[in-house]
C-alpha cells in the first residue's frame, strides 16, 4: 500500500481516534502539527509544506496543516474531512478535557476559527469546503468507532490494502 491519508477535521470530532486506529490496522504512522513542528524545530526541514512532502514519500496519515492541499497533486492521497455536530463535539470535549459546557464551547469554536484561519492564510480556499475532500466522514452520523471500519472497507474495495 502507498497510500498517503490527509484528515482534516473540526475540533472535537474524534478524527485523531480513527486516524490513530486507522495506523494501527494499516502499520503506518501518524503525523500531526506536534511532530511536524518538533520536524521544523531541529531545522530538519525549511517549512512545514517541505515537510509534509517529505513525510508522504511513505505510508501515512496526516492530521490537519493543509496537508490536503499540500499533496493535492499527487495520485496517492486520500483526503478525508471528519465532521460532527457542533453538539457532540461539545460534549465530546466536555469529557475529554473536563470541562464545563460553557468552556468546552468556547474552545471547540476558538479552535474551529483558529483552524479556518489557519488554512485560508495558508492556501487562500475555504477550509471544509467539499470539493477538496474525497470523502467526508460525519462521526455524529457513522460513530467515531464505525469510521475506521468504513473506510477500512473501502480500501479493500479499491485494493489499496
Amino acid at each position: 500500500m502507498k497510500l498517503v491519508i490527509t484528515m482534516s477535521r473540526r475540533f472535537g470530532t474524534g478524527a485523531s481516534v480513527i486516524a490513530n486506529e486507522l495506523s494501527k490496522r494499516l502499520d503506518i504512522p501518524v503525523y500531526d502539527k506536534a511532530y511536524i513542528e518538533q520536524k521544523l524545530g531541529e531545522n530538519a526541514y525549511e517549512n512545514e509544506a517541505e515537510a509534509i512532502r517529505k513525510l508522504a514519500e511513505s505510508p501515512c496519515i496526516i492530521l490537519g496543516r493543509c496537508a490536503s492541499d499540500i499533496l493535492k497533486d499527487r495520485m496517492n492521497v486520500l483526503n478525508i474531512f471528519v465532521c460532527a455536530d457542533k453538539e457532540d463535539r461539545i460534549k465530546r470535549i466536555m469529557e475529554l478535557e473536563s470541562l464545563d459546557r460553557e468552556a468546552a464551547q468556547k474552545k471547540v469554536e476558538d479552535t474551529d476559527k483558529e483552524r479556518a484561519a489557519y488554512y485560508y492564510e495558508n492556501t487562500g480556499k475555504t477550509w471544509g469546503d467539499v470539493n477538496d475532500y474525497h470523502m467526508i466522514l460525519d462521526t455524529s452520523e457513522l460513530g467515531v468507532d464505525n469510521c475506521a471500519n468504513i473506510l477500512m472497507q473501502y480500501f479493500e474495495r479499491l485494493e489499496y490494502i
